[in-house]
């Protein structure tokens, strides 16, 4: 497939909102349960839900560059009963309603079992919205590389670990309290979400394609050579379903993101954390980012749709 960078923002800055939030509401309810040692105040909450909603915002604006029609996107929620794409629509709006009144909780100091079950809400809807964008995905059968629960998986397990990360970075500033358990947290979901990552890329590389040239014609010679486009041009399948890079430059970039998204971070993590150092959980986070950045950009390229049986070849 061709990758489309407003779906790339969309999901990795929606993600790593999705994951802070769960990162703050995760304190908040351990704060809740008698653990004293673990309050780090308002301003701490407050300014977690602002960089949250900034982030979901962001990629909220960036899918609407995905749209030919923006005007007409409120309609992409009336398939709900069927479609995976628009209970995405629906859920993403009630995540981000669910942090603005999280904040407003804790900026007018509401009562605090309001505050925790409107902190609840947001973390179902967290963890909805990550189970909604995996399954556009993941039902997807005639693409065999994301046919697979582990999209779904590694969807929540990144998008939260980019998320703790950025929480372990903010703790450093303003409730350092909370670095240790953030920052324990991040390494633990980093080194998981390589191994799920890790899971996911082993699966695709042993893929056998159920759609064959011979398949696609109904001739069953061994040898098939495609001779002529039949076009002069290029068209909306050439555009839109190859991504026009070649495998060495595929590999490139999965091995960058493996880099960048998961080896790297784990020492930045581990120093930032034992010299309380918010620069290098700051470092951390960017890092980590931008692995994933290429995480996704590699996610989508690697999906080899049916029709590039044909076109692919002289693309």
């Amino acid at each position: 497939m061709n990758p489309a960078f407003s779906v790339i923002l969309l999901t990795t800055l929606t993600g790593t909102s999705q994951g802070l939030f769960l990162a703050m509401f995760g304190a908040h309810l351990m704060h809740a349960l008698n653990m004293p040692s673990i309050d780090p105040g308002s301003d701490f909450y407050i300014a977690g839900t602002v960089v949250s909603l900034l982030l979901a915002g962001g990629g909220l604006v960036a899918s609407f560059f995905h749209l030919g029609r923006p005007e007409r996107a409120w309609r992409t929620a009336t398939m709900w009963r069927t479609s995976w794409l628009s209970r995405e629509v629906i859920v993403l709006p009630a995540f981000m309603g669910s942090v603005a009144l999280y904040g407003l909780g804790h900026l007018l100091d509401w009562a605090p079992q309001a505050v925790l079950a409107i902190g609840a809400a947001g973390a179902f809807f967290a963890v909805a919205l990550f189970i909604c964008t995996g399954m556009i995905y993941a039902c997807l059968k005639f693409l065999q590389e994301w046919a697979t629960p582990l999209t779904v998986v590694n969807y929540l397990v990144l998008g939260c670990a980019s998320g703790v990360t950025l929480a372990s970075a903010s703790a450093a500033f303003s409730a350092a309290s909370l670095t240790p358990a953030f920052t324990l947290a991040a390494v633990a979901l980093t080194l998981l979400g390589l191994a799920t990552r890790s899971a996911s890329l082993i699966r695709n590389s042993r893929i056998r394609h159920r759609s064959t040239l011979q398949s696609a014609i109904g001739i069953h010679h061994p040898r098939i050579v495609q001779k002529s486009q039949g076009l002069m041009g290029g068209s909306f399948n050439t555009r839109e379903f190859f991504h026009h890079r070649t495998l060495a430059f595929l590999r490139s970039v999965k091995w960058t993101f493996l880099l960048l998204a998961f080896i790297l971070p784990l020492p930045l993590l581990a120093f930032g954390a034992l010299n309380a150092s918010a620069p290098l959980l700051c470092l951390a986070f960017v890092i980590q980012y931008i692995g994933l950045l290429a995480e996704r950009w590699y996610f989508f390229a690697q999906a080899n749709h049916p029709q590039n049986l044909y076109y692919q070849t002289i693309s």
